[in-house]
């Protein structure tokens, strides 16, 4: 099944109970209109937010602001951006299962090159203190457990060791949770199961013969290089160790010392003892 089907059945048969929202943020300041009015909405606890365009938009790079005053006006959180949403739908969830509601804001640091979203979640309670803040460098989809506790799905941009162009830039997908006020990698937990947003993309012999052209000009093999990473990291990020080793042999020797090295280089952090391993099958060749 390849990796256009796949991203289909998602869009299709997949309804989180809490998605990013499909309508226009009603409050909300974009650099490129001259128009932005300012916003003022109470929340809960006396606590209340002020968004809008900067004071001297001319003067600043990020030309769009938001804060959050308590109720003796005094500034608990801001964020500026060259864009900044308030997310209506989001806000009043709750993240870290304390049971108690959660602000939430989108900020675009990038110039509305669509590189540089994130999203922030700001909790109020005990004290307020920002929970935590996730790049929307893919897609991010937030959903409740069987539980009833948050579940932040992000497609993340998967490392390798052959450039591809952004329209084929590989993906694979991590799922975290928020434990003991912190965000924590949850992949594992869902990895058994079949969901389609997971890249498990099939190959044919013919396929992989093209991998003996990476790196070369034209784009193309860019489909095979970018759906062989991308199934790869997912198992990385699964955990699945021996598969990603399964995969990485795959490759041409020459081309597999590339993506190896480059795997190691990006995984060293994250994943220090497949990295290790790595290194130490480059170290032996």
């Amino acid at each position: 099944m390849n990796r256009i089907f796949l991203s289909l059945i998602c869009l299709m048969c997949f309804s989180p109970a809490v998605r990013a929202q499909k309508e226009p943020d009603k409050i909300a300041c974009y650099a490129y209109r001259e128009d932005n009015a300012p916003h003022k909405k109470k929340l809960w606890d006396g606590y209340e937010i002020s968004l809008g365009p900067v004071a001297n938009p001319e003067d600043a790079e990020l030309k769009c602001t938001a804060a959050i005053y308590n109720r003796a006006g005094r500034v608990v959180f801001r964020t500026s951006g060259f864009n900044v949403m308030f997310d209506e739908e989001l806000t009043g969830e709750d993240f870290d299962g304390d049971g108690k509601p959660e602000v939430v804001f989108r900020t675009d640091s990038g110039g509305g090159n669509h590189c540089c979203w994130g999203y922030i979640v700001f909790s109020l309670l005990p004290k307020p203190h920002k929970l935590f803040e996730i790049a929307m460098e893919g897609s991010v989809e937030f959903e409740k457990d069987r539980d009833g506790k948050m579940v932040i799905w992000q497609r993340t941009s998967a490392p390798g060791g052959f450039p591809t162009s952004m329209v084929r830039r590989p993906f694979a997908e991590k799922v975290s949770r928020v434990r003991d006020g912190k965000l924590v990698d949850a992949t594992p937990e869902f990895c058994g199961g079949k969901d389609p947003r997971f890249e498990r993309s099939d190959l044919t012999p013919e396929d992989l013969k093209t991998l003996a052209k990476a790196g070369e000009p034209g784009a193309e093999n860019e489909d095979i290089i970018s759906a062989l990473e991308a199934r790869t990291a997912q198992h990385m990020f699964c955990r699945e160790f021996d598969e990603a080793l399964k995969d990485l042999n795959l490759w041409p020797a020459g081309k597999r010392e590339i993506e190896m090295k480059s795997l190691a280089d990006a995984f060293t952090e994250d994943y220090p003892e497949f990295a290790a391993k790595l290194r130490e099958i480059l170290k032996n060749k």
